[in-house]
């Protein structure tokens, strides 16, 4: 929008200018009036082919001879500009960018995505799939290209260099829940985290690692977790042989289109109505609930697999579960979590 606005006033001032040059011009060489003198030169820079105010000396048709020439260069580059502004979208393109910032605005507890390359797309295709909502930056045009092919036109995409300040508050990080930092390089997503905590202290920040012996560094740098796609990768092949059905059974959640089943977790926040209620009544042993495979305590970050039924439940701790989409949805308005 910015450089569409400075070209339009670029081209209106170079207009004023020879039009303000034409008139004193005539002024000059003529001695005309204001208004004779600014009629002749919008008359001759138009080329409407009206008759000229006063008769011309000789000093008078070189000058509407140079204003004339000069005019032909000024309007056709104003014609050419303002044409290539329509035909290559420029305005539409700007005012879309405009529409979308003003709705990135309006966000809190978004997911900011920074990289829309293949990880980048998985990314955004499972956070939109269970009900998150994202903005994804990328800073270069064929990727974001290739986005749009893959997950539609009506995602949140704002093209910039995500290690920059700016481009993260214009995806604004300071409301944002989360970001994923899954650039090209270990640096980038160094960069990236460092920015992103020092905006928002509160957002999770989840790293990709692409080389070994960083991991700490991407840590130091803000990372609240770290990926390495290469060691999951290992694990995951060594799983397909030792244990197939696992493997087949979280797939199905994941990649079947038509499946809503995941793993998810919900917090207990402080004053919800099932501090001090046990376990079991709401584990939903019968299959109408989401089913709780185990608790985080907050205090010592060890999970409770399998909690017994009468274990009762804490303010901060962490539920994880596995049910439909729609019971975990229903369960976390229960609880009260956010």
């Amino acid at each position: 929008m910015l450089e569409v606005r400075n070209k339009l006033i670029f081209i209106f001032c170079l207009l004023v200018a020879s039009i303000m040059g034409g008139t004193a011009g005539y002024r000059l060489v003529e001695g005309w009036g204001f208004m004779d003198s600014l009629y002749m030169t919008v008359i001759t820079l138009s080329s409407v082919g009206y008759g000229e105010v006063h008769p011309l000396d000789a000093h008078g048709r070189v000058f509407t001879i140079i204003l004339i020439l000069g005019g032909i260069g000024v309007m056709t580059y104003a014609f050419t500009t303002i044409t290539a502004i329509i035909v290559e979208g420029d305005i539409s393109v700007a005012f879309k960018r405009r529409r979308m910032q003003k709705q990135i605005d309006k966000l809190a507890d978004h997911y900011i995505i920074c990289g829309a390359g293949h990880a980048g797309g998985v990314i955004a295709g499972e956070l939109r799939k269970t009900g998150r909502t994202i903005v994804v930056i990328e800073q270069d045009k064929d990727t974001i290209a290739k986005f749009h092919e893959r997950m539609g036109d009506d995602i949140l995409i704002i093209e910039g260099d995500a290690t920059e300040d700016e481009t993260l508050v214009k995806a604004g990080i300071a409301r944002a829940k989360g970001v994923f930092a899954v650039l090209a390089t270990d640096q980038d997503n160094a960069f990236v985290a460092l920015s992103a905590k020092g905006a928002n202290s509160k957002a999770r920040v989840v790293c990709c690692q692409k080389e070994l012996g960083v991991r700490e560094k991407l840590f130091r740098s803000g990372a609240d977790n770290v990926v390495n796609p290469e060691f999951i990768g290992g694990l995951r092949m060594a799983s397909e042989m030792i244990r197939p059905a696992a493997v087949g059974f979280l797939d199905s959640m994941i990649k079947d289109k038509d499946s809503v089943t995941r793993f998810e977790e919900i917090s207990v926040p402080e004053g919800s109505p099932f501090i001090g209620k046990q376990i079991g009544s709401i584990k939903g042993s019968e299959g109408n609930a989401p089913l709780i495979v185990a608790v985080l305590d907050p205090g010592s970050s060890k999970y409770d697999i399998n909690p017994e039924p009468d274990r009762l439940i804490c303010a901060g701790e962490r539920l994880v579960l596995i049910g439909e989409l729609s019971q975990l949805g229903d369960l976390k308005k229960r609880i009260g979590a956010a």
